[in-house]
């Protein structure tokens, strides 16, 4: 795993930032926890890629919250353009 931020996908709507970090705490420093509001995921950042490893292996395909969770490295976003020109923003 090359970065220390990772996507974590499949949440159930009411899952928190809190709830996160603490899932994931014990397995190394959580720098930052981002839900994405009613979107049933977020992005996690931890404190250096082999903790972000772990936590992956860890976690990826687990049950929380009565849903499985989808766990791999985060992808920068797509560059957007806008419908009336070729213009990225």
């Amino acid at each position: 795993m090359q970065g220390s931020k990772l996507y974590v996908g499949n949440l159930k709507y009411s899952v928190t930032n809190e709830q996160l970090e603490e899932l994931f705490k014990d397995h190394g420093e959580v720098k930052n926890v981002n839900i994405i509001p009613n979107k049933g995921f977020g992005f996690v950042e931890m404190g250096s890629a082999g903790e972000a490893e772990k936590v992956k292996e860890e976690f990826d395909g687990k049950e929380f919250e009565g849903r499985t969770l989808r766990i791999d490295e985060a992808r920068p976003p797509k560059p957007r353009f806008s419908k009336d020109s070729d213009r990225q923003y």
